[in-house]
């Protein structure tokens, strides 16, 4: 029987890591590698700054959420947007097919790390700010995260060692 947590998603704020964590995690796994942005693009035919100029941010939460409630990879890490959280079948089928880990850091080194959040594509409302985005975020990664990681002072190598040793950890205790 196929194991129904075999991937691993990655959720977490913008800026993060999770694309760049996650090729390497594949990489030290033996895992593909799924950017859930990069199929956005992929089926849309568009980068994801237009579609949210052209569309708007509710067609584009809602577009994140019918990719990624149909993303069905065997052995892969998925790096999600960091809107997807906001899609509720989204997140319950990815809560199913894999393991969630929550990439956490600081709003002031996240405003570090970040440039133009429109250039990014970011999901950001009219008038809000990275501040009040974050406070809206991180209830919701913290629901659906089964393991969180602190990126707090971290490089990617000693990230990506936390990821792989919590996730052992979580093997044993099956």
């Amino acid at each position: 029987m196929r194991d129904t947590k075999e991937n691993i998603v990655l959720i977490g704020m913008p800026g993060v890591g999770k694309s760049t964590i996650g090729v390497v995690l594949a990489k030290i796994l033996g895992y593909q590698f799924i950017d859930s942005d990069l199929v956005i693009q992929e089926q849309t035919g568009r980068l994801l700054k237009d579609i949210i100029a052209e569309d708007g941010i509710e067609k584009f939460m809602q577009i994140e959420n019918d990719v990624n409630r149909t993303l069905n990879p065997r052995n892969a890490v998925i790096a999600t947007g960091g809107s997807v959280v906001y899609g509720k079948e989204a997140m319950e089928h990815l809560s199913k097919i894999g393991t969630i880990i929550y990439l956490q850091l600081e709003l002031p080194a996240l405003s570090r790390r970040l440039g133009s959040l429109k250039k990014r594509g970011v999901v950001l409302r009219k008038g809000q700010s990275l501040k009040n985005l974050y406070e809206e975020r991180i209830p919701l990664y913290e629901k659906y995260a089964d393991i969180t990681i602190n990126e707090r002072q971290s490089t990617i190598q000693k990230t990506v060692n936390r990821i792989v040793n919590q996730l052992e950890e979580r093997k044993q205790k099956k």
